[in-house]
């Protein structure tokens, strides 16, 4: 009869398999650090969806264009100059973008057009597009709406951005900084609802091509 001796080293081993893993359990430092880090996922996450809604060009244009001209935040009054002239360019874009629609023609190309009362006049030239189809692109009270709050996204991003805030902003006092963090939160909530409830049906310069 075959006696089988386990050792304290198998017996460790079995029971250690034996015993389900522990996930999700976390100390309180640990959970202290989550929530921290949820915070700030979820700030990036705001600006990310703010970002969204705006002409993707004009986007990283002052994304790499900021760091540069406000001095990684320690502005003079040349560099707050021309930071501030970057933030309304950028601003003035992003209205005027929202004014341009796109169509494909018949070999499938995709060609931009800027939206007037009259319908849509295109801007490259590249192809013609018939009137009664153009006038379905002509400009609505709605594409104002859209443009107002694609200047205000636009701010919101940029109030986002820690170099604006130290170029313009370099020792802001309690009630600043309060304004600085809920500001941009209340114009990112305004205005993603109101694009929710009023959609935009262009697909202009910048923005995400429909796949028709």
């Amino acid at each position: 009869m075959e006696i089988k001796v386990e050792s304290h080293h198998d017996s460790l081993h079995t029971s250690e398999e034996k015993l389900p893993l522990l996930k999700g359990v976390a100390t309180p430092n640990e959970v202290e650090k989550n929530l921290i880090q949820k915070a700030i996922g979820q700030t990036f996450k705001s600006t990310a969806h703010l970002a969204n809604l705006l002409p993707t060009g004009t986007v990283l244009a002052f994304q790499l264009l900021l760091p540069i001209f406000s001095n990684q935040g320690n502005c003079d009054s040349v560099s707050r100059s021309m930071t501030a002239g970057l933030v309304t360019l950028c601003g003035l874009s992003c209205f005027l973008s929202s004014f341009t629609d796109s169509f494909r023609d018949k070999n499938g190309n995709v060609c931009y057009g800027l939206a007037t009362f009259r319908g849509l006049w295109v801007i490259d030239g590249s192809a013609t597009i018939p009137p009664e189809v153009a006038a379905n692109y002509r400009l609505q009270f709605i594409d104002f709406m859209h443009a107002l709050m694609s200047i205000l996204v636009f701010a919101a991003t940029a109030l986002f951005d820690q170099n604006v805030v130290d170029c313009f902003y370099p020792s802001p006092s309690t009630k600043t900084q309060e304004v600085l963090r809920a500001l941009p939160v209340g114009i990112g909530v305004f205005t993603s609802m109101l694009f929710l409830v009023f959609p935009t049906r262009r697909h202009g310069i910048g923005f995400p091509l429909s796949a028709s």
